[in-house]
C-alpha cells in the first residue's frame, strides 16, 4: 500500500503551519519568540505541539515507539483528522459497521464525505464479505470498533486482521473500551499491517474524560500526516499535565479496572433475574447492553428515580435495550434497587 496515493492532493502539497515551538523546543534561558506573556508562568508559555514528554510515558505503558503516537482533542480529533486527510468531500468514502460509535458518521457528515453503513451480523460479528462488497475505488477508510460501542462485544481479531490485508485503504480500529478486554487489542499488530491504525483514549479506563484525551497508533508515515494537518497547539498545557499525573499511577488504574470488570460479572448476572430482562449481552466494555420488555417505559422510570442510563432501543439491532454503564457498586445498587420496585 502506497499511502501517498490515498491522501488528498491538496494535503500532499499542504505545507504546514511552523509555530514558534516547533522552529525550536530545546532549553533556554530567554524565550522571546513566540509574543507571549513573560508572566503568569508556566501557563504563558505554549505548549509542547507534539506532546513529548506524554508520547515517551505512553510509549513504555503501550509497548509501541513514541513517533508511532498522535495525541489528540478525545480520538474524536484523529477521527476527524483522518477524514479530511485522505478522503474528497463529494467524491470519496468511507464505510463502517452498524450499529457503532457516532461520531465516524458526523465526522464524515462534517466533511461532506459519503458514510456506508454494513450490518453486524445477529451476533454482532463482521460479515467481510459484505464490508468489501460495499467498498469500491473511492472507499478510502473503514472504521470498525472493538469492543464495540453499543453492543459491548469484542470483534474477532481474525476478521479484523483479514479485512486489512484484503482492502486498499485504511482500516481504523477503535479500542476505546480495550482495557477493559484484556489480550485483544491489535498494537502488536501495527508492524505487520501498514494501514491499519488503531485509536484509543483516556476517557473510559483512566478516569479522565474531563480532559480529553485521545491516541491514535500507526506507521511513522501515518503519524507525520497527522501532525501535519493537525492544529498547532491541540493539546493544551493542563491536559498534558493530567496526562502525566495520571501516567504514574497506572497501579490506582490497574485496580479501577479490576473492580469494574468484577462488578460488571455481577450486574451481568443480577440483572438477568429481573423477568422483564430478555437478554444480556456479553460485553468486553465498561457498559452492558439489556434487552427488555418496554426498554423506553423503563427508561422513562428510571429518569423519574434519577437514575440516567442510555435508551439505545431505535439503534439497528437493539431494539427494546437499554445500555447501562457499570458505575461504582453503590451506584449499581442503587440502579437494582430501583429496578427491584418494578416487579
Amino acid at each position: 500500500m502506497e499511502l501517498n496515493n490515498l491522501l488528498r492532493e491538496n494535503i500532499k502539497n499542504l505545507k504546514p503551519y511552523s509555530s514558534a515551538r516547533d522552529e525550536y523546543s530545546g532549553d533556554a534561558m530567554v524565550f522571546l519568540d513566540a509574543n507571549e506573556n513573560p508572566f503568569n508562568e508556566p501557563y504563558n508559555r505554549y505548549p509542547d505541539p507534539l506532546q513529548r514528554l506524554v508520547k515517551e510515558k505512553i510509549a513504555v505503558l503501550k509497548k509501541v515507539g513514541s513517533e508511532n503516537i498522535f495525541l489528540g482533542n478525545g480520538s474524536d480529533e484523529p477521527i476527524d483528522l483522518l477524514i479530511r486527510a485522505f478522503c474528497e468531500p463529494g467524491k470519496e468514502n468511507v464505510v463502517t459497521i452498524d450499529p457503532t460509535y457516532g461520531m465516524y458518521k458526523v465526522a464524515a457528515d462534517i466533511s461532506g464525505v459519503e458514510l456506508r453503513k454494513v450490518s453486524l451480523t445477529e451476533d454482532f460479528q463482521l460479515n467481510i464479505n459484505d464490508i468489501l462488497g460495499e467498498t469500491d475505488k473511492n472507499t478510502k477508510l473503514i472504521f470498525l470498533c472493538s469492543p464495540n460501542n453499543p453492543t459491548g462485544n469484542s470483534l474477532k481479531k481474525e476478521a479484523m486482521l483479514e479485512l486489512a490485508n484484503q482492502f486498499e485503504g485504511l482500516v481504523i480500529v477503535d479500542e476505546a473500551y480495550i482495557d477493559f478486554a484484556p489480550g485483544k487489542t491489535l498494537l502488536g499488530e501495527l508492524e505487520h499491517y501498514p494501514n491499519l491504525i488503531i485509536l484509543q483514549t483516556f476517557s473510559k479506563a483512566w478516569g479522565m474524560a474531563g480532559i480529553r484525551l485521545g491516541m491514535a497508533f500507526g506507521s511513522i508515515e501515518l503519524i507525520s500526516i497527522l501532525n501535519k494537518i493537525k492544529y498547532p497547539y491541540n493539546l493544551n498545557i493542563l491536559t498534558q499535565e493530567k496526562a502525566m499525573e495520571l501516567l504514574n499511577k497506572k497501579v490506582t488504574v490497574q485496580k479501577w479496572v479490576k473492580l469494574l470488570m468484577a462488578e460488571r460479572d455481577k450486574m451481568e448476572k443480577l440483572l438477568a433475574e429481573f423477568p422483564f430482562v430478555v437478554k444480556v449481552y456479553p460485553s468486553d466494555a465498561n457498559f452492558l447492553l439489556v434487552k427488555m420488555y418496554d426498554a423506553r417505559g423503563i427508561y422513562n422510570y428510571l429518569v423519574e428515580e434519577g437514575i440516567i442510563v442510555r435508551d439505545r432501543s431505535k439503534v439497528h439491532l437493539c431494539n427494546e435495550s437499554l445500555r447501562i454503564t457499570i458505575g461504582k457498586s453503590e451506584e449499581n445498587e442503587n440502579l437494582l434497587s430501583a429496578l427491584k420496585k418494578l416487579i
